[in-house]
């Protein structure tokens, strides 16, 4: 009930009134339907079969040697546990909302947290779940926003970090998990903003990390008992101006191991000796980003991830020889998502996609002679026997000049194998500060399988995984220059005789819902239609032209739009889009509209999934389809 109501509240939002024919409404489950014709249900037959497809994804281990993974059996994604490689997989949590984090007790082998929010308002809680009978008890406050778990190596306390409602301050707060103990903050609030990192090994102090304005962070060591913030990166004597993404205590106590850019153009792993305060480099500067870290329980082997401009590479380092292990390679293309020790620090599991490949749980067996081992087969579904498409790696020229050449944006490229010209998709990333990397996408593989597009998602400047200077190229005042690199790629897509440059259809999500906006607005003459998920609700990162025009920026939207929004999206409030979309009617655009009563920033519940692709699918066929 709660849900229709809230959907009524946002229908009145949108005035039919100067519109000549009102557009219809309809809802389905918990879904709107505002101005979107009625499906006809064999415009795409084979849809639902790309869509059955299944993920497995790596959380964590368990005391007794099984695996924690996230998958969906029923609308969400839940946790299972699965006892040996292939075995089965026993679920374990049943609620209606998915699964956000979850973390193992190391002392308490029945006792894990659990991290979910309710209807996908981001308001994540923490939750002590026991795996014996399968209670769960309540460990936050309900009303802040709570991440990051990490048990204590006692295993009898929680260090987490918490967002406060008006999402201004982040802090770190401990608490026991005794029902009568009271969380307390260790570091942050007051507006700043600090994240868990990891727990010394006499679990007397923690590694923080602070964000501050323009991107740059700081690491510090936090002392429990008297508050004091002892700064590790950069040193007080340094003058850089780092961004440290992650951290952990070498397991002597000695020292921290960190990732972060320092000087540099790329994030390295580093290391400082807490003693001399003596600081190097672990793996050579290269033209990548180290990204995860994980050390093991025993300190021999650490192990992390570089991006290697988009698929991942895998390294583990053993610390005592001071060489890096020779692995067994995962499948080609693969994208690393999570990764963790065992309790033996002898077993390193992880998660593995590729653009052709679903999500699966694979085990390094660390020794001599490392072996690879699969521990989850997930499903294609009915599409097994299917050739799906690889994401090439491909760059454009842009519109400015580097060393008196063009400047080149890097992308991917999924192609249909019959010959064109065909349509185009151009997929824009979230962030802003983020990279679209080739993982599983069902919807992608279907849309240039059977209807045909060729999909392309560029890297526009401003995005991860290049290097802290392309990063830095979209900061205020630049960030129209974003959408200069989609015209670009439009010029670009007209020289391409297999492309039909006339069939352009743009498509963003999150953040790349602002530029698709504005990707619209300046180049209507060259585009057949967006599709977005939401619209970008900070002014400081919007693109989407606000002021300095003779027109309004909803006269400047004369392609079809379909506008796809969460109602409980905190990022993307939905009563700021329902206006967008009246404005837009109002000056004569066309616009349909799906809202999603149980969602916010992005559907996660299976049937509001089906149904939202099912809607887009269709659309992409009337604006650009043959």
């Amino acid at each position: 009930m709660k849900g229709l109501l809230a959907l009524a509240c946002v229908a009145a939002l949108l005035p039919l009134a100067q519109a000549a024919t009102p557009p219809e409404r309809s809802e389905g489950g918990a879904l709107m339907f505002d101005g979107i014709p009625a499906r006809d249900p064999a415009r795409n037959p084979r849809l639902g079969l790309y869509l059955q497809s299944r993920q497995a994804g790596f959380v964590d281990w368990l005391a007794d040697g099984s695996l924690l993974i996230r998958t969906r059996f029923g609308d969400t994604e839940q946790l299972h546990r699965v006892r040996a490689p292939l075995g089965q997989r026993e679920q374990l949590t049943f609620g209606p909302d998915p699964l956000r984090e979850a973390a193992a007790s190391p002392d308490l082998p029945d006792s894990l947290v659990i991290v979910q929010d309710h209807d996908g308002d981001a308001l994540t809680q923490l939750s002590l779940f026991n795996l014996a009978d399968g209670s769960m008890r309540l460990l936050t406050d309900g009303l802040s926003r709570n991440a990051r778990p990490l048990w204590s190596n006692v295993g009898q306390r929680l260090a987490y970090t918490r967002r406060s409602p008006d999402g201004a301050s982040e802090a770190v707060s401990v608490t026991d998990i005794d029902p009568s103990a009271t969380p307390k903050r260790v570091a942050g609030g007051n507006g700043q903003r600090f994240s868990v990192q990891d727990w010394s090994l006499d679990d007397q102090k923690l590694l923080v990390i602070e964000q501050l304005p323009r991107g740059e962070s700081t690491l510090s060591v936090a002392d429990l008992q008297t508050g004091v913030l002892t700064p590790i990166e950069p040193d007080a004597k340094s003058k850089a101006h780092p961004t440290v993404s992650t951290a952990r205590f070498s397991r002597d106590g000695r020292g921290v191991y960190f990732v972060s850019t320092h000087e540099g153009d790329f994030a390295e792993l580093r290391y400082t000796d807490l003693y001399t305060r003596a600081t190097h480099s672990l793996a050579p500067q290269t033209r990548h980003d180290v990204e995860q870290l994980a050390l093991g329980r025993d300190g021999r082997y650490l192990a992390y991830t570089l991006n290697e401009a988009g698929p991942s590479r895998l390294v583990v380092h053993d610390l005592a020889r001071k060489a890096d292990l020779l692995l067994p390679p995962l499948p080609s293309g693969s994208l690393i998502t999570s990764l963790g020790f065992d309790a033996s620090g002898s077993r390193l599991a992880l998660s593995a996609e590729s653009a052709q490949s679903p999500g699966e749980v694979y085990v390094y067996e660390l020794k001599e002679d490392p072996t690879l081992v699969r521990w989850t087969q997930s499903e294609l579904g009915p599409i097994r026997a299917t050739p799906l498409v690889p994401a090439e790696a491909f760059r454009y020229p842009s519109w400015d000049r580097v060393d008196g050449e063009p400047r080149q944006i890097p992308g991917f490229l999924y192609q249909p194998r019959t010959p064109g010209p065909h349509p185009v998709i151009l997929h824009l990333h979230g962030g802003p500060e983020s990279q679209f990397r080739p993982g599983w996408d069902a919807f992608t593989q279907y849309l240039v399988n059977e209807l045909g597009f060729v999909v392309i998602a560029p890297n526009l400047r401003g995005a991860s995984g290049y290097g802290r200077s392309y990063l830095t190229l979209d900061d205020s005042p630049r960030h129209e220059h974003t959408v200069r690199d989609i015209g670009s790629l439009l010029v670009w897509i007209g020289m391409q005789p297999d492309l039909d440059r006339n069939r352009v259809v743009v498509m963003g999500g999150s953040f790349g819902d602002d530029r698709a906006l504005a990707a619209l607005a300046h180049y209507n003459d060259r585009l057949a239609g967006a599709v977005v998920f939401g619209d970008e609700a900070d002014p400081d990162r919007r693109v989407f032209p606000q002021r300095g025009t003779a027109l309004t920026p909803a006269a400047l939207i004369r392609r079809p739009l379909l506008l796809l929004q969460g109602l409980n999206d905190p990022r993307v409030p939905a009563a700021d889009s329902a206006l967008r979309v009246a404005q837009i009617r109002a000056a004569g655009g066309e616009v349909e509209y799906l809202i999603a009563a149980n969602e916010g920033h992005g559907f996660r519940r299976k049937p509001n999934q089906d149904a939202s692709l099912e809607t887009v699918a269709d659309f992409l066929l009337r604006v650009a389809g043959p």
